[in-house]
């Protein structure tokens, strides 16, 4: 497995970086999705029938830690052109494909992704939205917690669940719900960490939806879910990985500069050794990220699922630690606005958590990887 990158990654890194920079930490979230999108880096992993680059998660993830780098993370392309528009292309009708790709690749359309749930939290299994026939039609019921951008989005992809007709259970189903559907209700989460994209609790009360809304085989289960969450922790680790570079950055150019006695602080090993380990733990993270796209970007979901999940845990660690150093480099500059590394504090934590908790990644690894016994 190749993990030196080719010459096309490399330019599609500049290329990238160099839109980052020119909007910066500072950037309008609107003009630099917009702009990204006209110049086909929200699109690069969807098929080139449907108007994207005819890439995959590993050129999409390239995009996603550049502009993180830069400091402009763009979190909808976690969901909209890596979750959806995955699960579309893998799954979905020619119409669905049709309606749905063209506008993710130039970004004039947007799809949130509704998972999560008040009494779920990690455990799927425990998913109470649920969605039966009613003549030809969809009726979907229940209730989504921290879905990002829905007040951005054109639709929501959410998962419910159908009961099996030759056993009774409750298998995974996706459907997508159009923004102004009735029945379909929002209501913002005040959260303390302040980004681009809002977070919604959803209400889906008796939601009725034709029978198209259906994406893929109502049989298929698990198959579709997971070709859309392998690569948001692919995604999530690119926005992790960025975002740590960004903020070691700003500490390396701080203590190249800042000279307290007759030297700069950079050259202190109790400065410069802390600021090494962070970029090592951050290389070391995206290695087991590429690895993992490639992967999951070759076909090969099963290497692709355990990959994904030690790469979104190395780069969350790697991510909160770089953030960490970063921030006491600076000392009391690393907390001013003019910096802008303190709000990185609390943004930094949601790699740990999201999608997927650290510790639950553990249990995967302990379970899956290492045959050890569950206590779940």
């Amino acid at each position: 497995m190749a993990t030196i990158e080719t010459d096309e990654h490399k330019a599609l890194r500049a290329a990238v970086a160099a839109l980052g920079k020119r909007h910066g930490r500072t950037y309008d979230r609107e003009a630099l999705w917009s702009e990204a999108g006209k110049l086909g880096y929200l699109g690069v992993n969807l098929p080139e029938a449907h108007g994207g680059g005819g890439g995959g998660i590993t050129e999409l993830s390239i995009v996603l830690e550049e502009l993180g780098a830069a400091g402009c993370p763009l979190l909808m392309m976690v969901v909209s052109p890596a979750i959806c528009g995955t699960v579309i292309a893998r799954f979905g009708t020619e119409e669905q494909k049709q309606h749905w790709l063209p506008g993710f690749a130039d970004g004039s359309r947007t799809m949130a992704f509704g998972i999560t749930e008040p009494d779920a939290g990690s455990n799927s299994h425990r998913i109470t939205t649920t969605a039966h026939r009613d003549g030809t039609d969809w009726i979907l019921t229940g209730r989504k917690v921290f879905i990002s951008g829905v007040d951005l989005a054109d639709a929501t992809l959410i998962v419910g669940r159908t009961e099996d007709a030759r056993t009774g259970r409750l298998k995974p189903c996706l459907f997508i719900v159009p923004r102004d559907t009735p029945g379909f209700t929002r209501h913002p989460i005040d959260m303390e960490l302040h980004a681009a994209e809002k977070q919604f609790e959803l209400t889906l009360d008796d939601v009725r939806l034709p029978a198209d809304a259906l994406v893929g085989d109502e049989d298929a289960g698990l198959l579709q879910l997971f070709a859309g969450l392998n690569p948001e922790r692919i995604m999530t680790a690119a926005f992790a990985i960025g975002m740590g570079r960004h903020a070691l950055a700003k500490a390396v150019e701080y203590a190249r500069d800042r000279q307290v006695w007759n030297t700069p602080i950079g050259a202190h090993q109790a400065i410069a050794h802390p600021l090494a380990q962070a970029h090592i733990d951050l290389e070391l993270a995206r290695l087991m990220m590429q690895k993992a796209a490639q992967l999951y970007d070759a076909g090969d979901d099963m290497g692709a699922g355990e990959a994904a999940n030690m790469a979104k845990y190395a780069a969350g660690e790697a991510c909160v630690k770089a953030v960490d150093q970063a921030v006491h480099t600076l000392g009391g500059n690393g907390l001013t606005r003019e910096f802008g590394l303190a709000s990185l504090i609390t943004a930094s934590r949601v790699a740990r958590i999201a999608p997927v908790s650290r510790e639950m990644i553990l249990n995967y690894v302990s379970h899956q990887t290492l045959g050890l016994p569950k206590s779940y």
